[in-house]
């Protein structure tokens, strides 16, 4: 049973997400100085991300129950493997640990940490059935782990790290809509107001696809303008590709599992970061 609970503690974390988040600090750092960050900058921005992104999407489950006994009834806590006091603490203590390595950082990195984080609790607690409003909550949660980047080593106004906040939220803007279109049925059980709700499952899957062909678009414009060297091309040409993919899959209404291409969006993004890292730190 004491093991059964640790797996489940530990499926709370869907790292997945948390180290997507973490490795966006390390690229925001890599943007904004065009060289490596110092050692401490890197892990301390990467280990404070990975828990403030964990933590809420643990406290996530807590409030999700009604609708995962539905749309996931195989996660830790509608599945009995953990208890809601159990999602709580892990919470909480994940919590701390993300303060305090983003104090170790610089105070304002350590405020702008705690604002999201309390963007995150609020729309756990009050704007995940909101819709589109809780959608841009997340989104733009999303979007600050490349300005925490920017924060981390000082230079939190580059034009190039405030471009990839743009885009890596306008591609989770389309997740989540895309998403919730998926869930439909929990949703519309525990009272959300989620765009397929409003609209229709078809027209939300239309609105996130207008999103992912925008994102493709605006890959090319760091190249067209110089932010970015033509050898950061290959990163980006394969994330559009998956993107461009996966949309076409996503909009056709016959395709048995779109929620895989979601995913599968999702996963491009990650391989693309960490290429854009390694071409970074491979660079003489």
């Amino acid at each position: 049973m004491k093991r059964t609970k640790i797996q489940g503690l530990f499926r709370l974390f869907r790292f997945e997400l948390p180290f997507t988040a973490g490795l966006c600090v390390i690229c925001g750092e890599l943007l904004a100085l065009g060289q490596l960050p110092s050692a401490t900058q890197m892990v301390s921005g990467f280990l404070s991300v990975f828990c403030i992104s964990a933590a809420a999407l643990i406290l996530n489950d807590y409030f999700d129950l009604e609708s995962d006994r539905i749309n996931a009834p195989e996660r830790p806590l509608p599945a009995g493997l953990v208890t809601g006091r159990d999602v709580v603490v892990l919470s909480a203590v994940v919590t701390i640990v993300g303060f305090l390595t983003a104090c170790m950082i610089s105070m304002e990195f350590f405020v702008v940490v705690v604002l999201v984080w309390i963007a995150g609790f609020l729309y756990n607690w009050r704007f995940k059935k909101s819709g589109f409003t809780g959608n841009l909550i997340v989104c733009v949660s999303v979007g600050m782990t490349f300005i925490l980047g920017g924060i981390a080593v000082n230079k939190p106004f580059e034009v190039i790290v405030w471009f990839f906040a743009f885009w890596v939220m306008l591609i989770d803007l389309g997740e989540e809509i895309a998403a919730d279109a998926m869930d439909l049925e929990g949703d519309r059980k525990a009272g959300s107001r989620s765009l397929a709700l409003i609209l229709g499952r078809e027209n939300a899957i239309k609105i996130s696809g207008t999103i992912f062909l925008f994102v493709v678009v605006a890959s090319a414009l760091p190249f067209l303008l110089g932010w970015l060297e033509l050898i950061y091309l290959v990163p980006i040409v394969f994330s559009d590709g998956v993107i461009l993919y996966s949309t076409m899959r996503l909009l056709d209404s016959k395709t048995s599992n779109r929620r895989l291409y979601i995913r599968w969006i999702y996963l491009s993004g990650l391989v693309s970061l960490l290429l854009l890292i390694i071409t970074r730190i491979s660079r003489p």
